[in-house]
């Protein structure tokens, strides 16, 4: 299965606090991937716990489970049958059919698979209801425990409105902004003037990213309002919004609180979320580069009186905005385990889903703060079906045809939900996985997760690993220079993948002429094998290339020495060797000493190749001289002529259509919204005209490429 494994091969040692009360409850793990999970038969929990969502977090929650010897219940949509959670649960429960309001959100189905089961818990994980106050309130009235926060802390820290007013009474430091429900967008407005643009509107019951707009003047503010509080109600039941001032450049730093029943809370130190898009995250680390000793004190000190001024019973994140001179204002708390939570894990060595059952349960916390250690350094990619060349991610769909975790590549964790075979569906939030890698130092983590990356195999949807891997290797990345703004300030044209440098362009070159060459000579060997005719031609020792790249047609020539190929490229020679094993998904290749991983996407007989290298994937065709001679006489595609229609960028659900036909258009109008993930999306005319012909209806669903509308 593809849940949330960790590298077998590392080594962890268990040291034992001196005040413990008790050894296996209160021990670390310092480890370079691994959290303590240490189950103690002494310290009772529960017989049973349901798990009310599903993929990763599903997954790594039952593994905990397992760990402490809790069985599991798993619930699932008609469409979840075959996941990776339902086959790791002990026991499954359908709960409904695709859409969340009528599964994972289904408040009904999912107390009558409480009853069934005989769960004596509910762990909600992240998202869907797990910040629900009148979930955990029906949960209370059948005697179930919700593990998580008691709904007086919900109602508190789950509406941000209220939460910003109790954390300017627990002196909290807090952003300017209208404390009151926001009702129309006309009263929006109104408040955003008052404010002084630019202005945050955020759904108050909301987290994710989802119905959040920044506006920068009248007419943003009338779109976000609509967009935001329409996002709101899909995904949290609750249109309510608010509006603040947007801090310009900030970096998004987190601090994880866990508190008990008994009046203890612990700050177990920060994450750095700042690499976003779309106000969700993407690349998250532990701990951050920008903050101090003194600073780091001072967040943690006032995330932990935040939580000890609403009783706060479990794990949470208390979120910051940080501007340049380390000013931090509070943003928000989620009561629920956090997405992020992997790099906590790896340097503290706490299992954060252990601490918040034996929280629920009613024990103590058995840590002081100064027991709470900064060991190495971790880092988290979110690898997503998506398109990282449109928006910096659109959702993609699909089926994985092939699917391979980099598992061999040391201090490497996981968290996932898929395995080969999955769907990746317009239903559901699209990541494919949570990639985390450790070390020592931060230098260490970012060179195991630039290998990791390479020598991930995801086959079948489009993904964002081309934009991970151009992030982490970034020199304003590496050296800490980031804000919430890097990817717009990085990319401002939107991201085009890698740029080769020349020796890089090079290099890739003389990797496809190679691999282009032991191909031939693996199908020469083949037809030895199986043809009655001897072959007696003699064996070819040099081969003449035209190497099509983006940029232009290369002369390379290759010459063969056993397994190793001597190539030159536009007057350099290069040394490339291999095992040159092409049926693998992964193809290890040295490079003048240099060596890389590389994944053959697609190689057909006409010479065409897709090749992934340092991340993106170039297009190449490889030819002989005389089939590129003879390739000049083809004709050449003509481009479609695009101008007057619209299609669907992704796979989503058609939410709104704002035109009819015949009507007048000028450029830039939205003519229809589509919903993809959970995020509404609005589409607009590229070119003023009219509207010939309408493809869509609200509630259609339309894949990526779909026509949607033509214009005269």
């Amino acid at each position: 299965m593809a849940a949330h494994r960790v590298n077998a091969g590392v080594r962890s040692a268990v040291l034992t606090l001196k005040n413990a009360s008790s050894r296996s409850r209160c021990s670390f793990a310092v480890s370079r991937v691994l959290y303590s999970t240490i189950y103690d038969p002494n310290e009772t929990t529960f017989d049973k716990i349901l798990i009310a969502n599903r993929g990763e977090i599903a997954c790594r929650i039952i593994k905990t489970c397992k760990k402490m010897g809790i069985k599991t219940v798993a619930i699932h949509s008609d469409v979840d049958s075959n996941a990776v959670h339902v086959k790791m649960a002990d026991e499954v429960a359908c709960v409904g059919p695709a859409p969340t309001n009528k599964s994972y959100l289904n408040l009904d189905a999912i107390i009558e698979a409480i009853r069934k089961t005989g769960a004596q818990a509910v762990h909600p994980g992240y998202g869907f209801l797990s910040e629900n106050k009148e979930f955990a309130r029906r949960l209370a009235a059948e005697d179930v425990t919700f593990i998580g926060p008691d709904t007086h802390a919900l109602q508190a820290m789950g509406d941000k409105i209220e939460s910003k007013l109790l954390a300017k009474k627990a002196k909290v430091n807090t952003i300017p902004g209208y404390d009151g429900v926001v009702k129309d967008a006309n009263e929006a407005v109104t408040i955003a003037r008052e404010i002084g643009y630019p202005v945050m509107i955020k759904a108050s019951a909301g987290g994710g990213g989802k119905g959040m707009r920044i506006a920068w003047d009248d007419d943003e503010t009338r779109e976000g309002f609509r967009f935001s509080s329409q996002e709101a109600a899909s995904s949290f039941g609750d249109d309510r919004l608010l509006i603040e001032k947007f801090i310009d450049n900030p970096r998004h730093i987190e601090i994880q609180v866990l508190g008990d029943k008994h009046g203890n809370a612990l700050w177990l130190n920060e994450r750095e979320c700042s690499i976003q898009r779309r106000n969700q995250k993407v690349v998250e680390e532990a701990p951050s580069t920008f903050l101090d000793p003194e600073t780091r004190r001072a967040m943690g000190e006032q995330a932990v009186a935040l939580a000890k001024a609403v009783k706060y019973s479990s794990a949470g994140t208390v979120e910051f905005l940080v501007d340049s001179k380390r000013n931090f204002y509070f943003l928000e708390m989620n009561t629920r385990l956090q997405v992020e939570h992997p790099v906590t894990e790896c340097i503290t060595g706490l299992d954060l889903v252990q601490e918040m059952i034996r929280v629920a349960k009613g024990y103590p916390l058995c840590h002081k703060q100064a027991d709470i250690p900064i060991n190495g350094w971790a880092v988290e990619c979110r690898v997503y079906a998506e398109d990282p060349y449109k928006s910096f991610g659109l959702p993609s769909i699909g089926r994985l045809s092939r699917y391979e975790e980099p598992l061999h590549v040391p201090n490497v964790r996981i968290d996932s939900g898929i395995q080969e075979g999955s769907d990746i569906s317009i239903y559901y939030d699209p990541m494919i996985s949570k990639l985390v890698t450790y070390g020592a130092s931060r230098a260490e983590a970012l060179q195991r997760m630039e290998e990791a990356l390479d020598n991930y195999v995801i086959r079948g949807v489009t993904h964002n690993i081309p934009l991970l891997r151009e992030v982490i290797i970034h020199p304003r990345f590496v050296k800490g220079d980031i804000t919430t703004k890097f990817l717009s300030e990085v990319y401002p044209d939107g991201f085009k993948g890698h740029k080769l440098a020349d020796s890089e362009h090079k290099e890739l070159l003389a990797t496809v002429g190679s691999i282009y060459v032991a191909a031939l000579l693996k199908a020469q060997r083949f037809l030895e094998k199986t043809t009655r005719i001897p072959a007696v031609k003699q064996e070819q020792k040099s081969w003449e290339l035209s190497v099509e790249l983006d940029d232009g047609v290369h002369s390379v020539t290759v010459s063969r020495s056993g397994s190793s190929y001597t190539v030159e490229v536009d007057g350099k020679t290069l040394n490339v060797t291999s095992e040159w094993n092409l049926a693998s998904p992964l193809l290890p290749v040295t490079i003048d000493g240099t060596q890389r991983t590389v994944q053959c996407l697609f190689r057909d007989a006409a010479g065409n190749m897709k090749i992934q290298y340092l991340g993106t994937v170039y297009k190449v065709q490889v030819l002989t001289k005389l089939a590129a001679e003879l390739n000049k006489f083809m004709l050449e595609k003509v481009p479609e002529d695009t101008s007057n229609i619209l299609k669907s960028p992704m796979p989503g659900a058609v939410v709104t259509i704002a035109v009819a036909v015949g009507d007048e258009v000028s450029e830039s109008q939205e003519v229809c919204v589509i919903e993809a993930m959970k995020m509404q999306n609005s589409l607009t005319a590229a070119k003023s005209g009219k509207v010939k012909t309408v493809h869509c209806k609200p509630g259609d669903t339309v894949g990526e490429g779909d026509l949607l509308i033509e214009f005269e």
